[in-house]
């Protein structure tokens, strides 16, 4: 107990941190830890390069575009309240944990996970960025194909590839220009177990 709140009392604003995200005294101590070991520099900040050395992340087809999704357009560091931030989106809800309507909804609940308009670093804005990279605002179906012959590239042909993409975007495309809209992104992700699909379990 005194050395979590020892490593508590080293993070600014950690209570609001902890109401924001949802994780607990000792969630957000393993976390400090765990971003303490990257920060090899102890600069107090990560740089993409740092990420490197999480072997899930780096074993993963697509990784570099998880960790590109942890920065914005144009900033090289992440502070550690933004880490737990962007975290706290990808864990998955817990289900056993009492409603409190005097409390906000936490943060990797499915409504928080689908809220529109998002907020700047929510679930669905990073899982979007994961397939738009070239920031424009829509999933091309080059975008998504890219993505899958990331991740199945070895398990089925082109020809295989090139269908899911065509029935993907045909299924998610409601405004018919051949690309998927942040909206439509939005609305697909209602369709399915995001916290199933979507979720990343770093806390075990």
């Amino acid at each position: 107990m005194g050395s979590t709140n020892s490593t508590l009392s080293k993070i600014p604003n950690v209570e609001e941190l902890m109401q924001e995200t949802g994780f607990t005294p000792a969630h957000i101590v393993r976390l400090y830890d765990r971003f303490e070991a990257l920060d090899k520099e102890k600069t107090g900040h990560l740089r993409p390069q740092d990420f490197g050395a999480i072997n899930r992340l780096a074993m993963n087809p697509i990784g570099d575009r998880i960790i590109g999704a942890f920065f914005s357009p144009g900033q090289e560091t992440v502070d550690f309240h933004s880490f737990v931030r962007i975290l706290a989106h990808f864990r998955p809800a817990d289900k056993k944990r009492p409603k409190d309507p005097s409390m906000p909804e936490p943060v990797n609940s499915r409504t928080s996970k689908l809220k529109y308009p998002p907020l700047v670093f929510s679930f669905i804005s990073v899982a979007f960025q994961l397939y738009d990279q070239d920031k424009d605002g829509k999933i091309s179906r080059a975008e998504l194909l890219q993505v899958l012959r990331s991740m199945l590239e070895m398990q089925v042909t082109e020809e295989q590839l090139e269908s899911i993409a065509d029935r993907t975007i045909q299924e998610a495309d409601l405004d018919k220009d051949d690309a998927i809209s942040f909206e439509e992104f939005r609305k697909s992700l209602e369709k399915v177990n995001i916290d199933h699909k979507m979720s990343i379990r770093f806390l075990r």
